[in-house]
């Protein structure tokens, strides 16, 4: 993170957060970032945000996160989500939420959107209702196509 912040141009107005491998943590809050702002961080987490209604925002995701640690990334990342959102969210309106999760293989296991909603949490977390029970179907196919269930495909009974 140091090495970013002494090299990126214009590194004033911007917020920048990182999770190495080991779960260490790191977040810089330029002195240019817009209105209120914050970061937080926890255990295997980080949390930050800029224009909010509440400067405890970013502290309130991380403590949702870490609230069910024995549940999946996406279950803790859609509830720091919501989180936000019940503390007041961003100062304007909020159209847009994605969710990109990378896990033991080199693509995104998850790479879900919501580009344009009055609700984009709660599409989010609907999308994810959807995917995560097949997510892990997916990357055992793309690593052994003949051990992964077919879903019916014709020709494949």
């Amino acid at each position: 993170m140091s090495r970013v912040v002494r090299d990126a141009a214009n590194i004033e107005y911007r917020q920048l957060t990182v999770i190495d491998v080991n779960g260490d943590t790191a977040f810089h809050n330029g002195s240019g970032v817009l209105g209120t702002h914050g970061a937080a961080q926890g255990t295997d987490a980080v949390a930050a945000g800029n224009l909010l209604r509440d400067e405890r925002i970013p502290a309130e995701m991380v403590g949702a996160f870490e609230a069910n640690p024995e549940t999946e990334l996406g279950d803790r990342l859609i509830a720091a989500l919501q989180a936000a959102v019940a503390c007041g969210g961003e100062m304007g309106p909020v159209h847009s939420a994605g969710m990109l999760i990378a896990g033991e293989v080199e693509w995104p296991i998850t790479d879900l959107r919501v580009d344009w909603s009055d609700d984009p949490i709660a599409h989010l977390a609907a999308l994810w209702r959807l995917w995560r029970p097949q997510a892990q179907d997916y990357v055992n196919r793309a690593i052994d196509p003949t051990a992964a269930p077919t879903y019916g495909v014709p020709g494949d009974e």
